[in-house]
């Protein structure tokens, strides 16, 4: 029974995401077309015009009320998109730029990472070297007022207090700091700096030979990123690399194409994309790659998309390493940015793009987009997330990777290992902590109450040893019964271990952010864990395996062809 209602809570996750990915997912490079044209001019003067500026114009003469059309053009555009494919998409001119941030990599701000706690402007973290840290803010400060504005115990909504704080790089902004055993107010004047945006999110070792990498997009600056994490790893004697592309949603094409390029062999292929108004381009690996000879395990799950896809088809369909974890999203199709008169963009679906073998791994969407992006939840319940078995496959979608083995198309990656969703250590009281976010303001507190003794801890072993040592599981159920969340004992049980990991998690993202966090959590994070143990049994042997029978293949056919010849 209680398996039932865990499995009936746990929908709301991949309902959330789902609708987070209808503005996230796209892959293409940011081009502009050689020309474009200018808006429809009045219907007496251009009787040639379309039908749809034609009407514009007719509604504009003679319509017997006053209508703004221009109003009416930004309404119309989304519904004539619709008819498209899920991901051709209009950009106003007012989301433009917070859309484009996100994949370029940066923004004008202050340099903090903040978190709202009861009605209050906590700073978690300050970006080294930032405009923060440089004027003396430091974690653990209360932001009280912003210029003129008071935004503590207002029930000020967190995006206008991130709106207040960014700005264009240069412009000034004051803000108003209360910090611990200070009576008064502290003002400081922040000019506001290029805040990064990174995309990877950490890189550490998991033992003294395999490295972990978590990528959350295919930004602009992710290549770059990803060169200095796999230095970094390869500094510690890394010889196997965990790729964690689970809940990355895609981004820039060339970017998934540099980042698969470190891994594979010259002549190796690492997509194609082609379109009815886009000709067959085939992209190789140029042989320059960093990482040839090491290791790699790629993490996938429902929400990894576009770019994702790219990277994991590669590494699959060139037997290169091993993908692990459950089914991708499948988004197979190539968008370009072109922009239109009144300041706006629009992303046009230009080609589709295909792996190695040939596959495109997108998934139908005939039926509109509400269904398309309901399908996380059919295959939720299907039972697509506990069974490998409940997978549907095509079998007329049948490939061969470079050696032999056979994969599937038609809507996602499917991996090498599946590792179902756990539920087993869910309970209602679990979810209740989770869902009212106790877990975290708990987290807060606690980190805020005790920084000056955590902060003297420099590494997430170094600060998990501490917090072993703390009575975490006792301070939770407490906060969580002041909360008003009374304490279950029969379904704490359940879910202590998990609590109590993921309690320390996010204390330790408080005190060291991604450092912190990652290792620790890690624990109770199935899926790396199995991948884990694929990397010390040496599973990923059969890759090998695999290229030894395909070169043996080959030697024989060039004998066979060079007997006839003779």
């Amino acid at each position: 029974m209680t398996e039932k209602k865990n499995s009936k809570r746990q929908i709301y996750l991949p309902i959330i995401l789902a609708v987070v990915l209808v503005a996230g997912m796209f892959i293409g490079r940011m081009t502009t077309p050689s020309g474009s044209g200018q808006p429809g001019q009045r219907l007496m003067m251009y009787p040639e015009a379309g039908k749809l500026q034609t009407i514009l114009n007719l509604i504009d003469e003679q319509y017997v009320d006053s209508v703004d059309t221009d109003e009416l053009v930004e309404n119309i555009i989304p519904d004539v998109l619709k008819k498209l494919d899920p991901h051709t998409v209009y950009i106003p001119p007012k989301d433009l730029e917070a859309a484009n941030q996100e994949l370029e990599g940066n923004f004008g701000g202050i340099g903090v990472q903040f978190s709202m706690q009861n009605d209050t402007v906590l700073v978690i973290s300050v970006v080294s070297g930032g405009p923060s840290e440089k004027v003396g803010i430091l974690p653990g400060d209360r932001i009280i007022t912003v210029n003129d504005s008071v935004i503590a115990g207002v029930n000020t909504p967190t995006n206008d207090v991130v709106n207040m704080l960014r700005g264009d790089i240069g412009t000034k902004v004051n803000v108003g700091i209360q910090r611990r055993n200070k009576d008064k107010l502290l003002d400081f004047e922040i000019t506001r700096g290029n805040i990064p945006l990174y995309s990877v999110d950490v890189s550490y070792m998991v033992n003294d030979s395999i490295g972990y990498i978590k990528v959350n997009r295919f930004a602009r600056n992710t290549y770059q990123e990803l060169l200095s994490a796999l230095a970094k790893l390869k500094a510690s004697n890394c010889q196997s690399i965990v790729m964690d592309l689970r809940q990355n949603s895609g981004g820039y094409l060339d970017i998934a194409i540099s980042m698969v390029n470190e891994f594979l062999d010259k002549g190796d292929m690492i997509v194609y994309t082609e379109g009815v108004n886009s000709k067959r381009q085939d992209v190789y690996a140029n042989g320059s790659g960093s990482c040839k000879d090491t290791e790699i395990t790629v993490l996938i799950d429902e929400f990894s998309a576009s770019a994702s896809e790219i990277f994991a088809g590669a590494m699959q369909d060139n037997d290169r390493g091993l993908v692990v974890g459950r089914r991708s999203f499948g988004k197979g199709l190539v968008q370009q940015q072109f922009p239109v008169p009144n300041g706006g963009a629009l992303r046009l679906t230009v080609a589709r793009y295909y792996t190695p073998s040939g596959r495109c791994i997108q998934k139908p969407y005939e039926n509109g987009v509400e269904d398309y992006y309901k399908d996380i939840i059919h295959r939720y319940e299907h039972g697509e997330f506990f069974e490998k078995d409940s997978i549907d496959v095509n079998d007329s979608l049948m490939y061969e990777t470079v050696g032999g083995r056979t994969v599937y198309g038609g809507g996602g990656i499917m991996p090498d290992y599946f590792v179902p969703t756990d539920t087993t250590d869910r309970s209602e009281y679990y979810y209740a902590i989770r869902e009212q976010g106790i877990l975290y303001q708990f987290a807060l507190e606690y980190s805020d109450n005790n920084r000056a003794e955590l902060s003297e801890y420099e590494t997430a072993e170094e600060l998990k040893q501490h917090l072993d040592q703390q009575p975490i599981a006792k301070l939770l159920t407490d906060f969580a019964s002041n909360e008003g969340i009374p304490f279950n004992r029969e379904e704490f049980q359940v879910s202590k271990e998990l609590l109590t990991v993921e309690a320390k998690a996010y204390i330790a993202r408080n005190i060291i952010d991604n450092e912190g966090f990652y290792p620790i959590i890690s624990e109770e994070d199935e899926v790396l864990q199995k991948a884990i143990e694929l990397i010390k049994t040496g599973a990923d042997s059969v890759l090998q395996t695999s290229a030894n029978t395909n070169a043996d293949k080959t030697q024989e056919l060039a004998a066979a062809e060079a007997a006839t010849i003779n």
